[in-house]
């Protein structure tokens, strides 16, 4: 979902870019991703012939249909960060109690 919104954001984008835009995705998980999205039909990797090559990639017809989907989980995503990450501190609370008990 990161490099979808990424690129329906931005437009077309060299690895590089994306990478730099996407802190904490992997060079391997990030080339993965690409090339399943690029398989999928969803993204469309041009190499243009220069030197050194330059390679792009941009969201395909196909992808630019999620744009609205993406938008719609990002407006959630924003409305209910509080949420989240109050549930995700009550979780791990919840673990370390647990885990002080099995060892008390």
């Amino acid at each position: 979902m990161l490099v979808l919104g990424e690129l329906a954001n931005s437009g077309a984008k060299r690895y590089t870019a994306l990478r730099r835009r996407l802190d904490g995705v992997s060079e391997k998980m990030l080339t993965q991703t690409l090339r399943a999205l690029e398989r999928d039909g969803l993204v469309r990797r041009t190499v243009h012939p220069e030197i050194p090559p330059r390679v792009e990639y941009e969201l395909t017809e196909l992808g630019v249909t999620l744009r609205g989907p993406l938008l719609a989980l990002t407006d959630w995503s924003m409305c209910h960060m509080d949420e989240v990450l109050e549930a995700r501190a009550a979780y791990d609370q919840g673990k370390d109690a647990a885990a002080h008990e099995s060892t008390g």
